[in-house]
């Protein structure tokens, strides 16, 4: 085994123990670890894409379809999932996300926020992340998103390479009951550099780091 797939299995821990076993996928792939690595590429080269492409001008700002759409860009190439709303109960640790049965009407809710503040646009983000439509990449797929409402909205995005990984995994575990914290560690790393292709490749290499993967850096993709 190399260094990198040493510390690949390591990286992957949490996410196999997630996900119990391989995702059915598009590429054929059965082993965990690889497709983790295929994952991260993949999905990483096509957020790049969809930065570059103007792609996010033309989706409505905020709604669940703006988020299956950006989902579904980044996952298409590996699952016949990408931009579907899971069918299975899912959870992390010891917190389970939206049930099934509320799901649909958990969506329809959150769509109906406001997000015309940093404070309603991050309060909408946080039910987001409760409501965790996807059946894989939901945390990829919904910071993303957010950047797009601040932006649209704002003018603003997160240099997500400034956030604390522990500081930001930590606040979002505890935002369902108490969101100041969230508020706090992400309006610290606010900025008006919207258009900066360099900051969002470190953000997005941030980004994917806070879910274990760290192989592939986006200027090298």
């Amino acid at each position: 085994m190399t260094c990198s797939s040493m510390v690949y299995h390591n990286n992957h821990k949490n996410i196999e123990r997630e996900v119990a076993m391989t995702l059915k996928n598009k590429l054929g792939i059965t082993d965990s670890v690889e497709l983790a690595k295929a994952e991260e590429k993949i999905s990483k080269k096509r957020a790049i894409e969809l930065f570059e492409s103007g792609y996010l001008d033309n989706l409505e700002h905020g709604t669940f379809k703006s988020l299956a759409e950006i989902h579904k860009y980044l996952f298409d190439q590996i699952y016949d999932f990408a931009g579907q709303i899971r069918t299975v109960n899912i959870a992390k640790g010891n917190f389970r996300f939206a049930p099934l049965m509320y799901l649909r009407a958990s969506l329809e809710n959150i769509e109906k926020m406001p997000q015309s503040t940093y404070d309603e646009i991050i309060e909408k983000y946080v039910e987001m992340n409760v409501a965790h439509p996807f059946r894989e990449g939901n945390g990829r797929s919904m910071r993303l998103w957010l950047d797009h409402m601040l932006c649209t909205e704002l003018l603003k995005t997160i240099d997500w390479s400034q956030v604390n990984k522990e500081q930001y995994l930590s606040a979002m575990e505890r935002s369902p009951v108490n969101d100041l914290e969230i508020k706090t560690v992400l309006a610290k790393a606010l900025t008006s550099d919207i258009n900066n292709l360099e900051l969002f490749m470190k953000g997005l290499d941030h980004s994917y780091y806070f879910e274990g993967y760290q192989l592939f850096k986006s200027e090298d993709l």
